[in-house]
């Protein structure tokens, strides 16, 4: 008994790090045992063991020797399975019922000499509830929780349904700040009983260390406040104190029944309410006399405060969606409007009063390069400045807020009329444009439930003790404004992003329209180069066509003569060049020569001049290959030239079959020409063979005479595209 009392005294010097949740005794409304579930006997216990099961000697003994077989195999099956809760009722000596729940100690691992279970046998209702009118009670106040529209009224309609399972003379939805004070936010309270409504609590109240084991533990129940606990034994020298977190037993912190005797509250039970796996408030129970809260109602608060923290999130969530779907309207209207025209600076200015509207401002800078323009209550431009350059350096992506502006730049205290609340984005623009949105000072009172001052502490060495008087304190609280709500900096975030790709957005027009000009220019240009190109080949082609005419009127003159020949020949070299020159004047594809269709109308138009029964005896296998127009000119000639030897030579003058192929080989062309004449007629020493040899040459190729005999074949190959 002494070592528990030092450990409360310790406590009480220092309640922020008090290790509550190994207290190492017990609350007297039941009793615990220690299960050893290696070698399944109890190695420890705390409470009136002796007297409620007539069992002097109870260390080292089976469940079944202390509680019976049925207790006994109803927690083995438990271990057996790792579940937790409810196991059995059992009758103690006394003849009263007690609820036996079990779990598993916390820190023990499975099939370890540490694996332990903890048994807690707590006192019953006494009565026979049935079960199906707990669940109507729950089902109803379910019920009323849905039909509720906002979130206070949940919060009132939840007051009374605890206190109307749980019969406690005064129940309160306690919810924590966002500085982790807290305040009441609804009651529900018998006459006679004081109100705690809307007084604010001190964070100190609930030490982290309490919050985190409401957090794992849902129901807190202290059925007196002025019990003697029930240290645990026995306790062996050096032996790792028993974790307590997650029973109801668990004795509490003196300072905390201390706390509820200066408050005159003689029971009270906590059921925490957590909403997306944080603690958003806690329902506290008070009763001015003792009161038991056993296991089944327990079971029941734990499910009403589910069904609230659901109702609670379904509410928070509906009215920050309808926030946001408000905001984004505004964002679009606002963002529809914007001058394109203007510099974002001005055009900004321009929508100052939406750009208030948007966040409930009662104040907007716009910041840029030095310059500011202010609209509505702002500080100074000194402070506006000074406020700009701060927001620019914080770290991090998300808008600046803050409600108390002077709390983390105290400079800011000079400007708390206009300025208490902050909330600011940058753009990132080319050069940066600065929103700095202000909300001016509010002045609010606070009650509290005694001077909250009292609880805190005044040296290192102080002792913090519990408030002892809890009446109306009223504070005046000032240097503070309308909060920021997540919908608000949520869309000046959106804001941002919006105006940065707006800006962007806008600059690649403009970019846009330059280079259209550029391209409306070019276009020009090119197109008064085309008319001329297209005039120059028109006059080229009509050249081509007249020399062509001029040499063929010169060897008609010169009929029968060698001349005649040699006219003809040239006329057909022309004709060669003028083809190609056709194509590609006519053709809006004037990068490369289809050969198949070049070749066939330079046959067409040879067999025409060579007369028609040559034309009837030239047979040709042609692939559609391209070549660029210079050498499709050059390969033209070569075939001109072969086709003229072939009709020299072969035949004597005469027609003949006369075979033509151009195929594609790879990465090279294969052009073929075989007659089936006398054959020998070799690359000679003439004008003709030697304009083919530097032809050949000009195409990086190579030139075959085959003799066949009969006939003769010449095969000229070269690559399709010329090496560079």
């Amino acid at each position: 008994m002494t070592e528990t009392l030092d450990l409360a005294d310790a406590a009480l010097n220092e309640c922020d790090r008090e290790p509550i949740h190994i207290p190492q005794s017990i609350q007297p409304h039941g009793f615990m045992l220690v299960l050893d579930l290696q070698s399944l006997t109890l190695r420890q216990g705390a409470g009136a063991i002796e007297e409620l099961t007539g069992r002097k000697v109870w260390i080292d003994r089976t469940v079944a020797d202390v509680l019976g077989d049925v207790a006994d195999r109803a927690v083995r099956a438990m271990a057996a399975h790792q579940e937790a809760g409810f196991a059995c009722r059992w009758r103690a000596t006394n003849r009263l019922e007690y609820d036996v729940v079990v779990h598993r100690a916390p820190g023990t691992t499975s099939g370890t000499i540490n694996d332990l279970m903890i048994i807690e046998v707590e006192q019953s209702s006494q009565q026979a509830r049935l079960g199906v009118d707990l669940i109507a009670n729950l089902d109803a106040a379910g019920a009323a929780l849905e039909r509720a529209v906002t979130i206070q009224t949940v919060s009132e309609r939840a007051a009374d349904a605890f206190r109307r399972l749980t019969g406690f003379d005064r129940v309160m939805i306690y919810r924590f700040q966002d500085d982790e004070a807290g305040q009441v936010v609804a009651e529900s309270r018998a006459d006679g009983s004081g109100s705690f409504l809307n007084h604010h609590f001190p964070a100190t109240d609930i030490p982290q260390q309490a919050r985190a084991l409401y957090l794992r533990n849902p129901v807190r129940v202290i059925p007196d406040s002025r019990y003697t606990p029930q240290p645990l034994r026995p306790i062996a020298p050096g032996e790792a104190p028993l974790d307590m977190s997650d029973s109801g037993l668990r004795s509490v912190s003196p300072i905390h029944l201390q706390y509820l005797r200066n408050m005159d509250v003689r029971a009270s039970a906590s059921v925490s309410i957590i909403v997306d796996d944080a603690l958003w408030g806690l329902v506290a129970c008070h009763n001015a006399s003792p009161k038991l809260l056993p296991y089944e109602l327990r079971v029941g608060c734990t499910a009403l405060a589910r069904n609230l923290a659901r109702q609670l999130k379904s509410r928070t969530d509906a009215d920050l969606y309808r926030e946001r779907t408000r905001l984004r309207r505004m964002e679009d209207e606002l963002l529809s409007r914007l001058s394109p025209d203007r510099a974002m600076r001005e055009a900004l200015g321009e929508k100052a009063d939406a750009l208030m509207q948007l966040t409930s401002a009662d104040g907007l800078a716009i910041v840029s390069d030095g310059d500011i323009q202010t609209f509505g209550h702002t500080p100074p431009e000194d402070g506006v400045r000074a406020i700009a350059a701060w927001a620019a350096g914080r770290p991090g992506l998300r808008p600046v807020s803050s409600h108390n502006l002077a709390s983390v730049l105290p400079a800011a205290e000079a400007w708390k009329t206009h300025a208490s609340g902050l909330l600011a984005v940058t753009l990132p623009l080319d050069q940066p444009v600065s929103l700095l949105w202000f909300r001016s000072e509010v002045l609010e009172t606070v009650r509290w439930a005694g001077n909250p001052a009292t609880a805190e502490k005044t040296g290192p060495n102080a002792i913090l003790t519990p408030r002892a008087s809890f009446e109306s304190w009223s504070d005046t609280v000032s240097g503070r404004a309308h909060r920021w709500g997540p919908a608000a900096v949520e869309s000046a975030a959106r804001l941002r992003d919006a105006l940065a790709d707006y800006a962007a957005v806008h600059q690649i027009r403009r970019l846009n329209r330059s280079l259209q000009d550029r391209l409306s220019e070019r276009d020009l240009r090119l197109e008064q180069q085309q008319y001329l190109i297209r005039e120059v080949n028109h006059r080229v082609q009509n050249s081509l066509t007249l020399v062509s005419s001029f040499l063929g009127l010169q060897a008609r003159e010169q009929a029968g003569s060698s001349a005649a020949m040699a006219l003809n020949e040239a006329r057909r070299r022309v004709r060669a060049v003028s083809a190609v020159h056709s194509r590609l004047y006519l053709s809006d594809q004037v990068t490369t020569i289809d050969m198949s269709r070049y070749i066939g109308e330079l046959i067409g138009d040879l067999g025409s001049s060579m007369g028609p029964d040559w034309a009837a005896a030239i047979e040709t296998d042609l692939d559609p290959v391209c070549i660029e127009p210079g050498r499709a000119i050059t390969i033209g000639l070569i075939l001109t030239e072969l086709i003229i030897n072939a009709q020299k030579y072969a035949y004597g003058g005469k027609p003949g079959p006369l075979r033509i192929a151009f195929q594609e080989d790879g990465a090279f062309f294969r052009m073929t020409v075989e007659d089936e004449g006398a054959g020998g007629h070799l690359a000679g020493k003439g004008f003709g063979s030697m304009m083919i040899k530097s032809l050949v040459g000009q195409l990086d190729g190579t030139i075959d005479y085959r003799d066949r005999a009969p006939g003769l074949s010449v095969v000229l190959r070269s690559r399709i595209d010329p090496l560079v």
